[in-house]
């Protein structure tokens, strides 16, 4: 079936995928624009963890001040390059993740950044398996894959902090 242009640029603009794998996904759901999305997210998640291994040494550091200057965050979210570090995708991950860590306090970015000598863990403490704030079917971890398949690079959450008056 043949796709057109308006699909095409439908796509893209709903998913941000480049125009030949917006394209493809559409001539292989026939024209479905859900299926085509759902086919883009599922190669992008595919295609994140294929870049996991590799180093991520540009970034930025991301501040968040919630409304009232009581509570606020900073966050180093690293990516492999700095052309990546000035998109807006980049930019607007970077300032969802210091908001998420504004409201929810997790401890930890994983399981693999809590030490040693610290036992029973939960989830919610968490970052990357907190529930994402803006969208509760996803986790944080989500949010960040479907990044790395859209802008094509390894992301990665070095380190956050929250500060809050008076705590």
């Amino acid at each position: 079936m043949p796709v057109s242009a308006a699909q095409v640029k439908e796509l893209r603009d709903k998913t941000g995928a480049g125009i030949m794998d917006s394209k493809r996904a559409l001539e292989e759901s026939d024209g479905d624009l859900d299926k085509a999305e759902t086919l883009l997210n599922q190669k992008g998640l595919a295609s994140a963890a294929k870049k996991a291994d590799r180093e991520t040494s540009e970034g930025l550091v991301v501040s968040y001040i919630h409304t009232g200057g009581r509570v606020g965050s900073l966050v180093e979210l690293n990516c492999e390059t700095d052309f990546v570090a000035r998109t807006d995708d980049f930019s607007v991950l970077g300032r969802n993740l210091a908001m998420q860590v504004a409201a929810m306090s997790p401890l930890y970015v994983d399981r693999d950044s809590v030490p040693e000598d610290v036992d029973n863990v939960e989830n919610e403490q968490l970052l990357l398996e907190q529930e994402y704030i803006r969208d509760s079917s996803m986790k944080i971890t989500d949010v960040v894959k479907e990044t790395i398949g859209r802008l094509g690079e390894n992301i990665r959450i070095r380190r956050f902090s929250r500060f809050e008056l008076g705590g």
